[in-house]
């Protein structure tokens, strides 16, 4: 009996021993490409487990593992291999080349068999996660500010609703000329219409920093008009977010930053993990938190401006003149608002058999954003006792408990009881997406169906403030209502590899859409409506929808194996304005064994008006000439466009043209430089605000009057200052050159150093002719396309813009500096009633923004990357240059110079924050750290 147990003792001793040093094994190696390259950043796993690691820099890798368990290695572009671990303590693999994987580009010059971006007939840049994240921006949108050359945005002053999303844009054509595509499916745009003095105005546009950027596999930017492909909006181009889908390992990223000045504090966790189903499946989701505190630029009031807007007698002028002395910013509160914000997003796919696959994805954003208007001084916005002032008789003080109090209470006297109010803004806003589909192959042919949805919506809240046509009854906060917008896409695509040469797809897609103006409360747009955000009356709220179905044929031919022709054809119906028929044709060409290709395109292209610009009708508050007035938007099917002859909006229609070189001289080493021009005809713009030559509007003589004279639909009783449409009013071309020269994988010590330059030069932008004016808009001495909106269109974004990257990679070490050069935009205003402004323009001076990111890797699943975005703290700087012998004496003198600028940057207020044409954000210096663990 003894000696049997003292047996069994042994051998589960032998069976724990043996079990604790197959845990405690460790496999280490180097996992190479064809080349014997080592493969930086391939994910090595435990097959069978969620253990895992991924290579350095050198392609090194170390895991602990089990005799007899099967390590997986993997990298994008190359196939997955398997090995078996028996008693080896080293595993070196090499990877081989994965065509299918190269050739998983979405948009590329054809919907048929897709190729490789050396094969492409047409210009495509590719980012992975790595490269976006190595930018230390805490959004997706301004993370590829940093890394697309032709993409810009940048954040307004005083933002109201534009806080929820800023406006983007690439190669200079508004935000609603890029499509923005999910796993290839189109996204749903924003329910915001930018009305804003900035660029993107009149438009809307997919809101970007809702994508969660861990949730970001790579990203595609196909830089060609590509209407023929995918439908409306693809006029500039086209970007597909491809999501993360196998699961290799979970992460925990945590974020948090600072200005350099201790405000815009900002708070971000994330979380990505998943499963992998049996090996037929995966899922992969994203749960990411934000907090983005406020940061304040506020500008230095200039004191004669001021008086020269506000002032006109002895006292006021006394009391501007004290008031700026006590208060130099005037009580504003002017830079980048207050972020909450959570995301979640999920993918998925699983294989029904070798050929047939099911997969989906959906994501969700819940955002909420603070900010503020103008603070309304004592000498320009008088609301006396509708506000709590400092000296009620209950003793409390409003403006103190809301937003922001001047504590110095000894001095309300000076200012006769009353010292002014800052009102506030809230948005809330919730975006969704999902898509659910199946994709296969049957004898040869690949079938690709699909079912879309997308839904953004946008609800407002002002507080602090006033309807002063309500008196004492006025409440002070309100709920101005919002907007919602909604699209159901469902896509059918099929195609073929006929033999080597000819290649064929074709397919379809059906999308309804709709549009939703909700109204506010009623207090928020009776008669004068909430200062700051008057809300939107219920006659102008409602819900409009359009149906459109369209259907491709794309035929690709490949004449010899370098010669490539490729030609798509593209019917569209639309519920609302009829047909569309667009074309592209594109080709490319392989010189010197492939290490040369030329290639080319010319296509046309259109863009349907969205529902925002056939519907939305509002009043708005704007500043004109330093002070608030309210200006109507009515809509294109309204009496009040018919009667000043607005026609209703048709689609714009593009020509475009590309023609480029890729020159690969070694696998390391590659340049690229292409050329585009983009003619829009018909191009939707937002109207300037039209005013009326009437000098009595009291009784008018001229149409423009009497609509004026408060009998427009929705604005409420009372008088406007200027009505607004949309119209198709001009023509535009835009051209210019992208460059991309790339240099990896350079020996320097023991590590390596990459080098990156990408370029993007505008050589056109500009409107073509001159804009039809309706005969009523005439006749009343106004015009529909002013200086002001023809400078936004022309001049906002800058003419170059330069990118340097350079990386090191060593050890355990990985350094990123970053140099981007924005070039000078401009911005010319209105007549301030002396001519001054005809003969001046604003002109923001190139400058270049330096970012530095140093990363550590404790171990494979630990690391600590710190970044400087903006490290030598630039600020965007602009002057008033002339424009002719007019324009140099207006400014000769120091002092009407001051004035002029002044007027430009309402009294000082925005002096830095480039409300019309900065070319970046104008916080400064920004610190923040990202510590991220893989388990």
């Amino acid at each position: 009996m003894m000696n049997t147990f003292t047996k069994l003792v042994m051998v589960c001793m032998l069976l724990i021993s043996t079990t604790l040093f197959a845990q405690n094994r460790s496999v280490s190696g180097t996992v190479k490409d064809a080349t014997g390259t080592g493969v930086p950043g391939a994910s090595v796993t435990i097959k069978g487990t969620t253990k895992g690691t991924s290579t350095d820099v050198d392609g090194k890798f170390s895991i602990s593992v089990t005799s007899g368990a099967t390590l997986q290695f993997s990298a994008i572009g190359f196939t997955t291999q398997e090995i078996k671990v028996a008693e080896q303590s080293t595993i070196d693999v090499k990877l081989v080349n994965d065509d299918k994987a190269l050739n998983e580009v979405v948009v590329v010059g054809s919907r048929a068999t897709q190729r490789s971006l050396t094969d492409s007939p047409l210009p495509i840049d590719i980012f992975s996660a790595t490269e976006l994240k190595s930018t230390g921006q805490p959004s997706f949108d301004k993370a590829l500010q940093y890394r697309v050359p032709s993409f810009n945005t940048v954040n307004t002053p005083v933002n109201d609703a534009t806080t929820l999303l800023d406006p983007w844009e690439i190669r200079n054509m508004g935000p609603s000329r890029s499509l923005i595509l999910i796993n290839g499916k189109r996204k749903n745009l924003s329910s915001l219409l930018y009305v804003q003095f900035s660029p993107g105005r009149g438009e809307t546009g997919v809101d970007l920093s809702a994508i969660p950027q861990q949730a970001i596999k790579r990203v595609e930017i196909l830089r060609d008009g590509a209407s023929a492909q995918y439908g409306s909006d693809a006029i500039a181009g086209v970007m597909n977010i491809i999501l993360k889908d196998k699961y290799d390992y979970t992460t925990v990223n945590v974020n948090t930053g600072v200005t350099s000045k201790g405000d815009g504090g900002m708070y971000n966790v994330s979380l990505n993990s998943g499963s992998n189903v049996g090996g037929k499946g995966y899922i992969n989701y994203t749960v990411d938190f934000l907090q983005q505190n406020s940061a304040v630029r506020s500008g230095i009031v200039h004191v004669p401006t001021e008086i020269a807007t506000f002032g006109g007698s002895p006292e006021a002028d006394a009391m501007i003149t004290r008031f700026l002395k006590d208060y130099p910013t005037a009580g504003n509160i002017n830079g980048s608002g207050e972020t909450t914000a959570g995301r979640f997003l999920i993918n998925t796919g699983f294989k029904l058999s070798e050929n047939q696959e099911i997969y989906g994805n959906a994501a969700m954003v819940v955002k909420r954003v603070s900010s503020f208007a103008n603070y309304r001084t004592p000498y320009w916005r008088q609301d006396r006792g509708l506000l709590h002032s400092p000296t009620d008789n209950n003793g409390v003080n409003y403006v103190t408990q809301a937003t922001l109090a001047f504590p110095d209470e000894d001095k309300v006297d000076l200012y006769k009881g009353y010292i002014g109010y800052v009102p506030t803004f809230e948005g809330d806003l919730l975006d969704y997406n999902a898509t659910i589909g199946a994709k296969g192959e049957t004898n040869g042919w690949k079938h690709d169906v699909s079912l879309t949805t997308g839904f953004n919506s946008q609800t407002y809240t002002v507080d602090n403030t006033v309807n002063r046509s309500l008196g004492k009854s006025s409440p002070t906060r309100f709920k101005p209502g919002g907007y919602q917008f909604g699209h159901l896409v469902g896509n059918i695509d099929i195609s073929k590899q006929v033999n080597e040469k000819l290649g064929i797809a074709f397919g379809m897609e059906a999308r309804n859409e709709q549009y939703t103006i909700i109204a506010g409360d009623d207090a928020s747009y009776d008669r004068e409506g909430s200062n700051s955000f008057p809300g939107i009356n219920k006659i102008n709220a409602g819900t409009n929808k359009r149906f459109n179905v369209g259907g491709y044929l794309d035929l690709s031919y490949d004449i010899t194996k370098d010669f490539l022709l490729n030609g798509t054809v593209r019917s569209e119906k639309y519920s609302d304005f009829g047909n569309a028929n667009v074309w592209k044709l594109s080709t490319r060409y392989k010189l010197a064994d492939d290490k040369v290709v030329i290639r080319g395109s010319a296509s046309t292209g259109f863009r349907a008006p969205s529902l925002h610009q056939i519907y939305a009708q509002s009043v708005q508050a704007a500043f004109v000439g330093g002070t608030i007035q309210s200006s109507g938007l009515f809509n294109n099917r309204s009496a009040q466009a018919r009667a000043l002859g607005i026609p209703s909006l048709k689609p714009e229609k593009s020509l475009n043209y590309t023609v480029g070189i890729a020159i690969t001289p070694t696998k390391n080493f590659s340049i690229t430089l292409d050329y585009f021009s983009i003619d829009v005809k018909d191009r939707i713009v937002y109207s300037s605000s039209i005013t009326t030559s009437d000098k009595n509007l009291a009784s008018p003589v001229t149409d423009l009057g009497r609509i004026l004279k408060g009998t427009a639909v929705g604005a409420g009783n009372y008088d406007l200052s200027s009505v607004q449409f949309f119209i198709n009013g001009i023509k535009t071309k835009t051209s210019g050159i992208d460059y991309v020269v790339s240099y990896r994988n350079v020996a320097l010590g023991k590590g390596k150093l990459s080098f990156n330059l990408a370029g993007n030069y505008m050589l056109q932008n500009k409107i073509v002719g001159t804009p039809a004016e309706p005969a009523p808009v005439k006749a009343a001495g106004s015009s529909i396309l002013n200086t002001q909106i023809k400078s936004l269109l022309t001049e906002s974004r800058p003419k170059t813009k330069v990118i340097l990257g350079i990386d090191y990679s060593v050890s355990k070490w990985n350094i990123n500096l970053n140099n981007t050069l924005f070039g000078k935009t401009a911005f010319q205003d209105l007549d301030n009633g002396g001519g001054d402004m005809e003969n001046i323009k604003a002109e923001f001076k190139p400058a270049v923004v330096t970012d530095l990111s140093v990363g550590y890797s404790f171990n494979s699943k630990v690391s600590l990357t710190l970044n400087a975005n903006n490290l030598l703290n630039v600020i965007p700087k602009w002057d008033l240059v002339a424009l002719n012998e007019k324009g140099k004496a207006a400014i000769a003198n120091p002092e009407d110079k001051a004035l002029l600028r002044g007027f430009l940057g309402f009294s000082g207020r925005y002096d830095i924050l480039g409300y019309n044409g900065s070319q970046f954000s104008q916080l400064g210096t920004v610190f923040n750290a990202n510590f991220q663990v893989r388990f």
